[in-house]
């Protein structure tokens, strides 16, 4: 079962920071993932549209520049980092699950995702790029086919996995507060991957690797991986 590191190894260091992101890295996860907002031509890894939760900033990400946004504190004099930067960081040793949160220019993903592949030792496949906006997901699928997509849910809808199954997605990513194993075995019969966010507990873990699940999103990835080897 693969252990992605949720927005970088977030119970030890700043959440979508690149401290985080270095962090989970050291603690050997399989990968990471993290959020992205829109803002102008540039992408920036942070959760929320709000500041004050993450930051010592307040108001929205649309009501500062790019330059203020940039001095801001997240935490441990860490600053909001682009996904560019993030990407630099990673380099290709790991997947990475970009999480579109505010975006309404696709393409301005699927470039900086193309430009990494030709300047940062990633392949394709270590891309995956989910969203709860499934909307823009079937945008994605419909600019690149073979990018993969993992569609979001906080739900355990009646059908289970065929929203998924009818996005192309490459995985089902579901809230670990509504996942049973009809869920799981209804993705997996449809031939798709099943993510679980956010997974901490050690009860957890072995119900989800007991149900086969292909992989779960933690705060903490190092305790997870030892947990899972042991």
């Amino acid at each position: 079962m693969l252990v992605f590191a949720h927005r970088g190894a977030s119970a030890d260091a700043p959440e979508n920071t690149l401290l985080a992101i270095k962090t989970a890295l050291d603690q050997g996860c399989d990968g990471i993932e993290i959020d992205v907002h829109q803002h102008g031509n540039e992408l920036l890894v942070i959760h929320d549209q709000w500041l004050h939760r993450t930051t010592n900033g307040t108001g929205q990400l649309k009501d500062h520049s790019f330059k203020a946004l940039q001095q801001l504190n997240a935490g441990l004099d860490e600053r909001i980092p682009t996904l560019w930067q993030v990407m630099e960081i990673i380099a290709g040793r790991c997947l990475l699950n970009i999480e579109i949160k505010g975006v309404s220019d696709v393409q301005l993903v699927l470039d900086n995702i193309e430009n990494a592949i030709h300047e940062l030792s990633f392949t394709l496949d270590h891309f995956i790029v989910s969203s709860f906006d499934h909307h823009l997901l079937r945008s994605i699928k419909a600019h690149n086919p073979d990018l993969k997509i993992g569609a979001l849910t906080a739900s355990k809808p009646i059908e289970y996995a065929a929203f998924a199954q009818a996005l192309n997605a490459y995985s089902v990513n579901a809230d670990v507060s509504f996942v049973d194993e009809a869920f799981v075995l209804d993705a997996k019969q449809r031939g798709l991957k099943f993510f679980v966010y956010t997974v901490d507990q050690p009860a957890d873990l072995r119900k989800l690797a007991d149900w086969q699940v292909d992989g779960v999103f933690s705060n903490g990835p190092g305790k997870a991986k030892v947990f899972l080897a042991s």
